[in-house]
């Protein structure tokens, strides 16, 4: 009888001890908050670069945003008929990192000052903008473009829109500058940008 009585007791521990953890580990998962910021700050393969590297985002995907075209190719944005921007669809967790501190790293990552260009990159699909989702995200938008205005000795250019839609650009154009580190666009414009911006802080360092 013992024994057995201690094979109850235990079984009941070892029960107990499963369901708290269950209820902690779904606790711990609920805490995080992930919120999505869409933004475009000329090709998509930097602005994904450099919000990879900053502490606080989970996951950072390239795609189109901004135009009138279903499904759109990198080609057909590219060729800037479908008014598509090249864009990154930015998740982070709000209890590390806030929005309006994801638009703080978007000022410095990029130049708002320069209409539909960012340095040899010229054309629609490299324009500044800001696809909010949400009341929420719409005033930290707005009042981040007045931010800027003091930041900046030209005009800001960003385009503020609602997210209509946000399209997942092609596999190949995920993770680019982690999967293509010696093409000479990652090279020669982004290595640059990264390093720049470890140096000042904004971003981690690997």
């Amino acid at each position: 009888m013992r024994i057995n009585s201690r094979i109850i007791i235990l079984s009941i521990f070892l029960l107990n001890s499963v369901g708290i953890g269950q209820i902690k580990g779904k606790k711990s998962m609920e805490k995080q908050e992930i919120e999505v910021a869409v933004l475009g700050g000329g090709c998509f393969w930097c602005v994904e670069a450099v919000f990879e590297r900053v502490e606080g985002v989970t996951d950072v995907i390239s795609g189109y945003a901004g135009g009138h075209k279903k499904n759109p190719t990198y080609q057909e944005v590219t060729a800037g008929n479908t008014g598509h921007a090249e864009v990154c669809e930015i998740h982070f967790d709000t209890d590390i990192i806030t929005y309006d501190e994801i638009l703080e790293v978007f000022w410095e990552a990029h130049d708002p000052t320069t209409l539909n260009r960012q340095g040899n990159d010229y054309g629609t699909q490299y324009r500044s903008a800001i696809y909010y989702k949400g009341k929420g995200q719409q005033l930290s938008a707005e009042s981040a473009i007045l931010d800027a205005k003091d930041m900046f000795d030209g005009p800001i250019t960003t385009e503020v829109k609602p997210l209509d839609k946000f399209y997942k650009a092609e596999v190949y154009h995920q993770d680019y500058f982690r999967n293509n580190p010696n093409v000479p666009y990652c090279t020669f414009v982004i290595a640059p940008k990264i390093n720049k911006l470890q140096k000042e802080g904004t971003i981690w360092d690997e």
